[in-house]
């Protein structure tokens, strides 16, 4: 097990339930199996390696993990019980219905092959980036960032998890938040089947922002939908602060012709 993980997934027929991948070998064709905010990393960890931009190492709990935690433990009966035939716009009920669905996503995701391909997988990550490595835990769905629908902050995610045992309660707790209100409300009211949507989670080795900065690109003006301008945002700190409105952040908009004639462009 760990010597595929930590080669990147050369090795992976020894394994017999691979769920861990590296970012170095996911592309954007993996989005069914790594949601799209981890296929994009992969994407970027590779295309932009040459360039001299570094995207953090990690690795990636494939959504068949999810699908098999749950098929193993016949959670799927019960979740399609909670979550069919509702008033979802019942806040009250709403919010007991996804306490009780997370909780068997939380407990299906404690499995004793699950938490062994996570340990060995973090040991790896240890080799590369130092013992007890800060971590970010982030959720990746398989239907997120789709051309037609934005899951963006629907899902957890959790910042400067370290050790073992953290991390393996981060990642169920990230599989778990599959179910949250905001989550339900959103796949029922755009036709979105629970059942046809898995969770990914992808680790990554922690970036000290508070060395320097963080924030959000957009690849369009987020105000008009103009698509030749990339749109830059960004402050001290942690990126989840831009993300959640804390601050007010520093603006930039590059205009994607001119840099690529050799110049930058900055409007504030």
């Amino acid at each position: 097990m760990i010597a595929d993980i930590a080669n990147g997934g050369q090795n992976r027929p020894m394994l017999k339930n691979p769920y861990v991948r590296w970012f170095g070998n996911i592309r954007l064709r993996d989005i069914p199996e790594v949601g799209g905010k981890n296929a994009s990393l992969g994407e970027l960890h590779t295309a932009l390696a040459a360039e001299g931009v570094r995207v953090p190492e990690g690795f990636v709990l494939m959504a068949s993990a999810y699908r098999d935690a749950l098929a193993e433990t016949g959670a799927e009966r019960e979740l399609r019980r909670l979550l069919s035939g509702f008033d979802h716009h019942d806040v009250a009920l709403l919010a007991q219905r996804a306490a009780a669905a997370r909780q068997l996503v939380y407990q299906a995701a404690g499995n004793a092959h699950l938490r062994a391909e996570i340990a060995a997988a973090y040991r790896a990550l240890e080799e590369k980036c130092g013992a007890n490595v800060a971590v970010a835990v982030r959720s990746s769905a398989t239907a997120e960032d789709l051309p037609t629908a934005s899951f963006a902050g629907q899902h957890e995610s959790f910042l400067n998890v370290r050790g073992k045992g953290d991390v393996i309660e981060a990642c169920r707790r990230c599989f778990a938040s599959i179910f949250t209100d905001r989550a339900i409300v959103y796949r029922i009211d755009n036709g979105f089947d629970h059942f046809k949507v898995a969770l990914s989670v992808g680790v990554m080795k922690m970036v000290r922002s508070d060395l320097a900065a963080s924030g959000v690109i957009f690849t369009l003006d987020t105000e008009s939908g103009f698509r030749d301008v990339v749109f830059v945002t960004g402050a001290c700190g942690l990126g989840e602060n831009v993300v959640q409105g804390k601050v007010d952040p520093d603006e930039f908009y590059v205009h994607k012709m001119v840099y690529r004639g050799g110049c930058g462009s900055r409007l504030d």
